[in-house]
């Protein structure tokens, strides 16, 4: 398994639908990487720029290859990710606030 440190650009107007998904749980069923990319995207967090960055486990050759076909195209533009250790891209992005407040654990 690999680890990513993913940055993506929302489509304008998308992200109140994106989470809105999220909080209904649309994608857990989506087998093997449902549990990872909602957990990974309830905790995504935001640059300055309005990039979205998160940290996301997959087993896929290129990275997140079913995530976008899924999930990703729809919500995201410009999909990049670079190989991270486990915890680490999380560790880089903690300080920026998150895109989805909403999902902050209290």
């Amino acid at each position: 398994m690999a680890f990513y440190l993913v940055s993506a650009v929302p489509k304008h107007g998308l992200m109140e639908e994106l989470g809105e998904r999220l909080a209904a749980d649309a994608f857990l069923g989506l087998k093997p990487f449902g549990r990872a990319l909602t957990h990974s995207l309830r905790n995504a967090r935001v640059r300055r720029d309005g990039v979205a960055v998160w940290e996301e486990e997959d087993y896929c050759s290129p990275p997140l290859a079913e995530e976008r076909a899924a999930v990703l195209v729809a919500y995201f533009h410009a999909v990049r990710t670079e190989n991270v250790s486990e915890g680490l891209g999380w560790k880089k992005i903690e300080s920026l606030p998150l895109l989805f407040p909403e999902f902050a654990e209290i």
